[in-house]
């Protein structure tokens, strides 16, 4: 067995397009059989005792990032939120009736998009409905996404009058040079402006975006950057490495490939960037966030309650997720829905009194298992495929079997497997994202 290098290097150009696993299966494999009804069906079975969370996509951007891999419109006109705004609403109403009773929600995500940009009072309506049809617990974490180049004072008092109490700031980079090169140009001081806004109105809970691996990035702008986060002193921060598909995303078109790092040059950013926050105090959380020791996921982590869905890394434990809006990915009991992803279709179905789902999953007992292993891996480093699989009535010595990369993967020295229990060496983190592919049953066999 080969000594683990303290940088783990993949020797593959496709680990930055592995996917995420927020979800397993993931959405190639999702299936136009499962759509409007068959959700329907799932949402009457919800039990109204667990509290789920609430994802509200918000698909609006006043300028394209060239690195983004999300479904956005970039509008300088308020009125094209509006009236999608109204389809929302009417979703919302149309998820409610479905239930016997209102839902308790223990979490609401609004993401997007820069769901900041809307009108303040659109978002103060917003709240006030999901208030109304659902029963949001004391406590309830209520969080957002901000871009800091378009947040107002008056948005930031809004979002601390209607019980906000979470926000994701998107950073990626403060070097200059990166930000020319990705078609992303803000201050430090505007980022300060939004951090100080959001506390001044009662926001306390911070969290930042950053990336590593963007064009004409290098390990001393990484860590230049890191400092200037820590500065500000977020509760956590999320450290993505930037994903070039452009064949996928024609705004990555306009990203100069040469001026991309190669894969030893991100791994050098990754790692320099995780020493940097850990130095400062912050603890690693699964493959990519750093949080303060009393923040609810480092919490969460020490407890063992630990996460991942669709929303990323989460301390709450809500195993359904409802989604609303164009593209919004949910998740019941049975499986995972999807909305029509283009906001003309998400809007017909929804006008015309109609569910938008346009696609879906139902879980396999094998699928649970997986995706069961799969979580334990992104959240802890290490899953006891014995007691998994146990749980589910599950015959392991399939699973195992059919694994065949984890025999590469121990050869390599990045996981140790013994009596069920497969774990990852910590100063290997960087290649869980493989380590989980070996788990994937579907990898193999569908586009990446």
């Amino acid at each position: 067995m080969r000594a683990p290098s303290s940088i783990f290097v993949p020797n593959t150009n496709s680990g930055a397009q592995l996917p995420w696993y927020t979800i397993y299966p993931t959405i190639q494999e999702f299936s136009p059989e499962i759509g409007a009804h068959t959700y329907e069906q799932w949402l009457r079975s919800q039990g109204t005792d667990d509290a789920v969370s609430l994802y509200l996509h918000i698909p609006f951007c006043r300028s394209m990032c060239w690195y983004c891999g999300f479904p956005t419109s970039i509008t300088r006109r308020d009125t094209l939120i509006t009236d999608y705004l109204a389809m929302l609403r009417e979703e919302i109403r149309l998820v409610a009736e479905q239930v016997p009773q209102a839902l308790s929600v223990g979490d609401v995500h609004f993401g997007g998009g820069s769901p900041t940009i809307m009108p303040s009072a659109d978002f103060l309506s917003l709240m006030e409905l999901l208030r109304g049809r659902f029963a949001l617990e004391r406590g309830a974490t209520i969080a957002i996404e901000v871009d800091p180049r378009t947040f107002t004072t008056d948005m930031a008092e809004a979002l601390g009058r209607a019980g906000v109490n979470r926000a994701s700031v998107g950073v990626q980079s403060f070097d200059p040079v990166v930000q020319k090169a990705i078609n992303r140009i803000q201050s430090e001081a505007q980022v300060m402006t939004a951090v100080e806004n959001l506390r001044l109105y009662g926001v306390r809970r911070i969290n930042f975006d950053l990336m590593f691996g963007l064009p004409n990035q290098t390990v001393q702008s990484c860590l230049e950057s890191a400092m200037l986060a820590i500065a500000m002193r977020p509760d956590r921060l999320a450290v993505f490495g930037y994903s070039h598909v452009p064949s996928f995303r024609k705004n990555q078109r306009l990203i100069d490939t040469a001026a991309l790092p190669d894969i030893a040059a991100r791994a050098e950013q990754a790692s320099a960037m995780a020493d940097t926050l850990v130095a400062a105090g912050y603890l690693q959380i699964g493959l990519d966030h750093f949080a303060l020791p009393d923040d609810e996921l480092a919490i969460a982590q020490r407890a063992g309650r630990l996460r991942r869905n669709s929303l990323g890394y989460s301390a709450e434990t809500c195993p359904t997720v409802i989604g609303l809006g164009a593209s919004a990915i949910g998740r019941c009991g049975d499986g995972y829905v999807q909305n029509d992803l283009t906001q003309s279709c998400y809007n017909r179905h929804i006008a015309s009194g109609r569910l938008a789902i346009s696609r879906g999953y139902r879980l396999t007992t094998e699928d649970r298992v997986r995706a069961a292993i799969i979580e334990q891996l992104m959240c802890y480093l290490e899953a006891d495929i014995s007691a998994i699989c146990t749980a589910q009535g599950f015959d392991q010595t399939h699973l195992v079997s059919s694994a065949k990369q984890l025999e590469i993967l121990a050869e390599d020295g990045i996981v140790e497997f013994d009596n069920g229990l497969v774990r990852v060496r910590h100063e290997c983190r960087s290649a869980l994202r493989h380590v989980a592919a070996a788990f994937d049953a579907y990898l193999g066999r569908q586009p990446i």
